[in-house]
């Protein structure tokens, strides 16, 4: 069987973060998903549940749930095809309400750009040259 990943990431509004999420591209499994909780489809074997912060604090027994607005845990990287993927998939998040959290990083071989999304969670978007 292969593998899948699961992230699992806090968030404010459930409707708000569908629809922000949904215009970048997005589908969501409506199997495992509810009221406070949505599973949200990146790619085959990659699933984002995006669970509302009481959900999430549910799932921490001896820790609390950063203030994204903070601190950072984690960057949520997810690599595409080529450049103007890039370009396309940052524009519409930007379109949707993000910011942009840096500058383009062009490394030659690597090509990303970065943005914080509604609730403070920071994502990037990169093409990665592949190697003969």
């Amino acid at each position: 069987m292969a593998r899948q990943l699961y992230v699992n990431l806090p968030i404010q509004d459930l409707e708000r973060s569908k629809d922000f999420f949904s215009k970048l591209g997005f589908t969501f499994n409506e199997q495992f998903s509810d009221e406070t909780s949505a599973s949200m489809i990146v790619d085959e074997g990659v699933v984002f549940m995006l669970l509302e912060k009481d959900r999430f604090q549910s799932f921490l027994p001896h820790k609390t749930v950063a203030d994204t607005s903070k601190v950072c845990a984690a960057i949520n990287a997810i690599q595409v095809d080529d450049k103007e993927e890039v370009h396309q998939l940052l524009e519409k998040a930007l379109d949707a309400g993000a910011k942009e959290y840096k500058e383009a990083q062009d490394h030659g071989f690597m090509f990303g750009r970065s943005f914080e999304d509604l609730d403070g969670n920071i994502w990037e978007f990169f093409w990665m040259k592949a190697t003969d």
